[in-house]
């Protein structure tokens, strides 16, 4: 019998083959971010083309207050701006100006502004509400993604994570139309899957204040009836070859004197094994570009 000939070549990384959009979505604590950083790493993608939500909302008022054209972008395309009322806007409501009144102490402390129940702009509120964890109007985030994306010009040149968003029908639908409209394709959906029962022994394992069981359960019913539907509408549109379901729950255990021991690197190396497949790595480099991954 012939025996087996070792490989003289080593894979250090590889990268993906056009320019486009690699989206990730799931639930809450299914390893976005993990999944996210190891693809920066493994398919050359720079850590700066790795877009997460917090991270969009973050360098939209940041970036405002920085550079002056993309500030003019955000006013003049998207209607927000750090001139224009949060109690007098498109977006003003009255659920909305009484939840803007309800912190009108922490706003005033936090900009160390007062009479800001008279006047907070869109771009301070949306400030306040990304640093305090509260959300912020859905037109908002669509239009966040889309004028970060608009502005950064890198996303036409180069393949892109977009993570955690979509996360609703109406926001895919609104995302879909604004990549066609940008000739951005969508290389693949990976859709991350844990269960009910793991997502909250993930959370819960966090010690996060606002990661009660009732909060949980919202969280994961959030999932089921908006996020689920936004894949499925993605699916209809794009192609089922477009879209990948990983189980993000795949535990690895060490046998040790003491007992089975969960060994979370290579956990989430078999997820990242699992994704890097769906993506059309072949079997025969996984070895290679997973030993050189750190987690």
């Amino acid at each position: 019998m012939q025996s087996q000939m070792t490989s003289l070549v080593h894979v250090d990384k590889v990268r993906v083959r056009e320019p486009g959009v690699i989206i990730l979505t799931g639930p809450s604590s299914c390893g976005k971010g993990e999944v996210a950083s190891a693809l920066c790493r493994t398919l050359s993608i720079r850590p700066e083309a790795h877009l997460s939500m917090g991270e969009i909302l973050r360098s939209t008022f940041r970036g405002a207050k920085e550079d002056p054209s993309f500030a003019e972008l955000l006013a003049t395309k998207y209607d927000l701006s750090d001139k224009t009322n949060i109690f007098d806007c498109v977006d003003s409501t009255a659920s909305l100006t009484k939840k803007v009144l309800s912190y009108q102490a922490a706003l005033e402390k936090y900009f160390a502004k007062p009479d800001m129940d008279r006047f907070t702009s869109q771009l301070q509120w949306l400030e306040f509400c990304t640093m305090n964890g509260l959300l912020v109007p859905n037109r908002w985030t669509e239009n966040f993604v889309a004028a970060h994306i608009e502005q950064a010009r890198s996303t036409r040149e180069e393949s892109f994570i977009l993570d955690g968003y979509p996360r609703t029908e109406r926001a895919a639908e609104h995302l879909l139309a604004f990549l066609n409209s940008m000739n951005i394709p969508v290389l693949k959906v990976l859709h991350l899957s844990i269960s009910r029962q793991e997502m909250m022994a993930r959370a819960q394992a966090r010690g996060r204040e606002d990661d009660d069981n009732e909060s949980l359960h919202k969280r994961f019913q959030f999932y089921i009836e908006n996020v689920q539907p936004s894949v499925d509408f993605m699916k209809t549109k794009l192609g089922s070859d477009r879209i990948a379901l990983i189980d993000a729950h795949q535990p690895v255990f060490d046998v040790t004197e003491q007992g089975a021991k969960f060994n979370l690197e290579a956990s989430i190396k078999a997820v990242v094994g699992s994704v890097l497949r769906a993506l059309g790595v072949p079997r025969v480099v996984l070895n290679d570009l997973l030993s050189n991954s750190k987690e």
